[in-house]
Order: structure tokens, then C-alpha cells, then sequence
């Protein structure tokens, strides 16, 4: 067990990604603290994953909600070895749409949040010479001109993650990202059946997308996340690997 006895915080767990992340934790022996904002999908969800398993709500768009998911592991587990900044909200406009109400909640989820859930979590962090996850994006690098403000937002997490990383090495705390790329979690399948899609969409598309033939799935990242939270990834720090079935920047694909 990869993880066993370490104390994990995953926000956004309740469903994707994070709760693919949660699961895997689980199974490799850590107690996760599952963060989210719909009740009834997170009892769902800490259900299913067992005794190893609680549920914190909080809106990370209120202050308040870094130190009540600390407060939260903290009084069900008595110490934080992990912290995965998961969660996110998506879409966006190109710049001539772009309106400040969105920017803002953009930025605060995607950005402000996670930097103030690491601060609240600094001092157990350094306690335990804990391990931060950050779940960025491959738009981190430039994005597509529609997403705009998330790109900004997941480019923000990239610079944040290494900057921390630079400082805090010698207190022992270590800061990495994944930049995932397209995944089929269910909200993804969801809204692009409610933009027009047809059921079962995500068989029909071609091998220019999804080089391998199928897309990624939350299990498959979340795989490529248990090695950031462990002792193996020590000494590690200021890592950004992108998760995807292309490389960013340039790409010639050979036909079939």
C-alpha cells in the first residue's frame, strides 16, 4: 500500500476525477477527507468509498471554506500528509465575451482557493513533510481561445505550484502538478450531450482526438497522481507533467 496511513484532503471529490483520486487513495491505505458542494452526490459518494472516508461541504466561493475543510481532516483524522487541489469549474469565453463576474469566479475557484486551502493547510503540511497535488490543465499552457479565463486560471496554478516549490523545499513540503488533458468524467459526457451532442458521442470521434483510440478516464489519472502523494515521488518538488494522449505543442499525426 502506497499510501498507507496517510491523511488525504481531495476538493472537488464527490464525482470525476477527484473521486476517481479518492478511490485509488483509498485502495492504497490513505483516510480521505472528500470535498464538495453537492450533499447528496458526496453522501453518495463516501458511501461507497467506506469507513476511510468523510465528507466536508463547503462553496470554495466563500473565505471561509479553506479553514473549514482543514478544520474538517483535522478533527476526523487528527493530521493532513496530503492536500489535491481537484477542484475546478469550467468553460468560458474568448475575450470579446469575456465578462468580469465569470473572470472572478474563475479565478476564485480555480486559483485563489487552492492557494488559500494550501495556506490553511501549511503548518500540518510541514508537520507531516506532506505532499500538494495540484490538478491543472494542458490550456495551463496557452489554451483555447474560449477558455480564456480558465487558462488563465490553470497557467496561475502552474506558476503558483513552482513557486511554492522553489520556497518551501527545506521545510519538506512538496508542490507538483498534473495537467490533464480531454477526460471522459461524467460531466464532461453530460454537457456535450446538452451543447447537441448525440448519445454514445464518445465512441464516434476519430483517432485525431484520441490518439489511442479511446479517451481518458478519471481512473487512468487518478493512477497517474498516487506516486505525487507518496514517499516514492521524495524529493521531488515543482514537477508539471501533462497527462494527455498528445504533446501540446505541435503534433503530426500519422495516418492510419
Amino acid at each position: 500500500m502506497r499510501l498507507k496511513g496517510k491523511v488525504i484532503i481531495v476538493t472537488g471529490g464527490t464525482s470525476g476525477i477527484g473521486a476517481a483520486i479518492a478511490t485509488a487513495a483509498i485502495r492504497e491505505g490513505a483516510s480521505v477527507l472528500v470535498h464538495g458542494i453537492n450533499e447528496a452526490e458526496g453522501k453518495a459518494t463516501v458511501d461507497r468509498l467506506g469507513p476511510k472516508a468523510v465528507l466536508c461541504i463547503a462553496d470554495l466561493m466563500n473565505d471561509d471554506a479553506s479553514q473549514i475543510i482543514v478544520d474538517s481532516a483535522l478533527a476526523a483524522f487528527g493530521k493532513i500528509d496530503g492536500l489535491v487541489n481537484n477542484a475546478a469549474i469550467f468553460g468560458g469565453t474568448n475575450i470579446s465575451d469575456q465578462e468580469l463576474e465569470h473572470y472572478r469566479a474563475m479565478i476564485q475557484i480555480n486559483l485563489t482557493a487552492p492557494l488559500f486551502l494550501i495556506k490553511a493547510a501549511f503548518e500540518e503540511l510541514k508537520k507531516t513533510r506532506g505532499s500538494v497535488l495540484n490538478i491543472g490543465s494542458i490550456n495551463a499552457h496557452a489554451g483555447e481561445s474560449r477558455l480564456l479565463a480558465y487558462s488563465i486560471a490553470k497557467g496561475g496554478m502552474q506558476t503558483m505550484t513552482r513557486n511554492l516549490a522553489n520556497a518551501n523545499g527545506v521545510h519538506g513540503v512538496r508542490f507538483n502538478q498534473i495537467n490533464p488533458g480531454w477526460v471522459l468524467t461524467e460531466r464532461e459526457e453530460r454537457d456535450k450531450i446538452a451543447a447537441g451532442a448525440k448519445p454514445g458521442w464518445p465512441n464516434t470521434l476519430s483517432r485525431t482526438d484520441i490518439p489511442f483510440g479511446a479517451m481518458t478516464t478519471p481512473e487512468q489519472i487518478a493512477e497517474g497522481s498516487i506516486y505525487w502523494l507518496g514517499d516514492e515521488s521524495i524529493p521531488f518538488t515543482g514537477s508539471v507533467f501533462d497527462l494527455d494522449q498528445f504533446t501540446i505543442i505541435g503534433r503530426n499525426p500519422e495516418k492510419l
